[in-house]
Order: C-alpha cells, then structure tokens, then sequence
C-alpha cells in the first residue's frame, strides 16, 4: 500500500518519512511489506490510510493539483483536514493512531459488528434497527450512497437487524470483516477518550472549505474542529449528504486519494454525472492529471 507511488513522487515519500519519525516506528514498511494481518490491526491501519491518502494528495500537489473543497470518509476526514491546513499531519497521524486504540478498546473483540444493507433507504433502516435493538444497540453507522447502508452495534443486535432487512425487502444484506463497530453508541468510551487527546492538539483555520461527516455542514473555523471530531466517533457518516454538499458548493470533478477506489463509485452512484477519479498509485496519477487538463480540479 503505497509503495509505487512513494517510488515515483519525493513529495510522497517525504510524507512516509514525516509518518515514521511522528510515530517512531517504520510505517512504510509494515505497509508495503506486511505482514497484512498486523496491517489490519485498527491502531497501525488508521496511521497507514492517513498517510498514504496524505502522500497521495502530496503527490498530486507535486504535479499542480490542489483541491478548492475537501471532505473524508470516517477517517478520512482527518486527510481532508491535513490537506485543507487544519491539522499538521505529524500532529494528525499520531492522533488516529491514538483513534484506532480508542476504538478498538471500547467494544471487547467479539461483542460487536457491522452490516451491509443494499436495497433500503434510510428511514425503513432506521425502523428496521429499532425493531432489532431489543435492550441492545445497534443503529445506521454510514450512509455511502442512496441505497446502500451499513449499520453497526452488539452482534445479536445486528443480526437481527440484517435478518430484519431481508424481510422488508432488502436486495443484499452482508456482515462485514471489522474489528469494532464503528459510529455508533458503543463508540461513546472512545469519543471521551479522543476528546481528551485533542484538547492536546492544535488546529488552524481550514484554507480551503471542508464539509464532515456528521452533519454534511462546511467547516470554516478552527473552533468548530474539535466538537465534531468527537461527535464523529459514535455518530453516522453522511456520506451520500457530504456527496450533494460537496456538488451544491461548486466541486466539479472529484478525486479520491489514498488505498482503493470505493468512494469514486460511491460518488458515482450519488451524483448524475459525477467526474471522479482514485489516485493510489503512478498509473492512476497519470490518467487523473490528464483527466483534469484543461478542467475543473
């Protein structure tokens, strides 16, 4: 996971190198090497994704492209807050590091899990968590796209939920591979624990406007980073909402920075005619710094 691209671009490998001497620990090489099992640990995966998002935004940045508005998925939006100015990124990947063990420590392995719910929209969803919940938790955890839903709590809970979706109708339901069950209330412990770590962290006045996860609003001072950042950890990611913001505040063409290319089809799926690119490797530089000549960034 980004080794090509840091092979190609000073500007992304001085972004591994800046990783490695925040954490003090070689990143890049647990990262372009393995062992993909201690990878997938959420401590050493939240510092990894930041800093090959970061690195591939740098290496964009290198070749002339730099965003007007920014906004990341979950944790992403620490890497939409590290392009936009706000956080330095030393300051930014010892903080999610710090994030994953929050999360990882707040549900014991086991006792949570996540869904994916294809086919619903989000009010029979939420119903459908409602009737699920029986004294437990389980609740909308992202909404990626109109039609596609995950939602996260206590197994049984999320069980029942997906079962319950079937009946109503749902196209596909899948429980998914995850060691937490991210935003949702049993992410409370690791809100607390995260807003105490930020209190620590100093924040800038974004340089570009950022839209986040909670509330799809645009993130134009320093005072409203903090509160949001925490509110994040237990709350749903709006993702479809910060898609349309994101379109309604000018964006033009979309690029997705960092490991895989979910959140391009996502947008895709969200927009009419959305222009949107990943950038995660040399030939995907490439063929999104042509995409863009002459156009929109």
């Amino acid at each position: 996971m980004g080794r090509a691209l840091a092979e190609v671009s000073p500007a992304a490998a001085a972004v591994w190198a800046e990783a490695e001497d925040a954490l003090a620990f070689p990143l890049s090489r647990l990262c372009f090497e393995g062992p993909a099992e201690e990878l997938a640990l959420t401590a050493n995966t939240q510092p990894a994704v930041l800093t090959a998002s970061v690195a591939a935004a740098a290496a964009l940045a290198e070749r002339g492209v730099t965003p007007e508005l920014a906004a990341g998925h979950s944790l992403g939006e620490y890497s939409a807050l590290v392009v936009g100015g706000v956080l330095s990124f030393a300051e930014a990947v010892r903080l999610v590091r710090r994030r994953g063990e929050f999360m990882q420590e707040a549900v014991p392995v086991g006792t949570g899990a996540m869904a994916a719910l294809m086919g619903l929209d989000l009010a029979v969803a939420e119903q459908v968590c409602a009737e699920a919940a029986r004294g437990e938790v389980v609740g909308v955890a992202n909404i990626n796209s109109p039609g596609q839903i995950v939602i996260a709590g206590h197994r049984a809970a999320v069980e029942r939920a997906v079962a319950g979706a079937a009946a109503r109708g749902a196209r596909k339901s899948v429980m998914l591979p995850v060691s937490a069950p991210f935003h949702c209330a049993l992410m409370k412990p690791a809100a607390d624990r995260l807003a105490a770590e930020l209190d620590r962290v100093a924040v800038s006045a974004p340089r570009i406007r950022i839209v986040r996860n909670v509330d799809a609003g645009v993130t134009t001072s320093a005072d409203e980073v903090k509160p949001f950042l925490v509110q994040q950890v237990a709350s749903p990611v709006r993702w479809t909402e910060c898609a349309e913001r994101l379109q309604r505040e000018g964006a033009g063409a979309f690029l997705e920075v960092g490991p895989g290319r979910v959140l391009a089809g996502l947008l895709k799926r969200t927009l009419d005619g959305a222009r949107a690119h990943s950038v995660e490797d040399p030939a995907s530089l490439e063929k999104a710094v042509a995409a863009l000549a002459g156009g929109p960034a």
